[in-house]
């Protein structure tokens, strides 16, 4: 599968809220860094369990492309994308961008930009 493709399928899987299949797309050893988080998810398990822990906690969450773009190995997309964090009832909006590296058609390395203040006041978040 080509970068694109993969990426079509991982907001398609996103939207669905299927996080073992998002999990099917990476690579066992794969590396996810969201930037704003910055401890990096290491290992396709890692991965899997955040996306169940982010679909419990945002069980309405949805995705939009609104660029998608690949040369070679690489994929960048950029989204955008909102629902209800449950823990507090409120709801958000976000946009942000991903780059993904991939290799034999799976995941290798997602690399993700998006503003943690904007998304945390809208939740009722602390920045702490």
């Amino acid at each position: 599968m080509e970068p694109k493709a993969i990426l079509t399928e991982w907001v398609r899987l996103m939207n669905t809220h299927e996080p073992e299949k998002l999990g099917d797309l990476y690579h066992e050893d794969a590396i996810n860094l969201q930037v704003a988080i910055g401890i990096p998810l290491v290992g396709r398990a890692a991965i899997v369990e955040d996306f169940r822990s982010f679909f419990s906690n945002i069980p309405d969450t949805f995705t939009k492309i609104e660029n998608l773009f690949s040369y070679g190995e690489w994929a960048i997309l950029e989204w955008s994308g909102g629902g209800i964090f449950k823990a507090t009832g409120k709801k958000f909006t976000l946009r942000g961008c991903g780059f993904f590296q991939t290799t034999q058609s799976k995941i290798k390395f997602q690399r993700g930009y998006w503003d943690k203040m904007t998304w945390f006041k809208q939740i009722g978040l602390p920045l702490d």
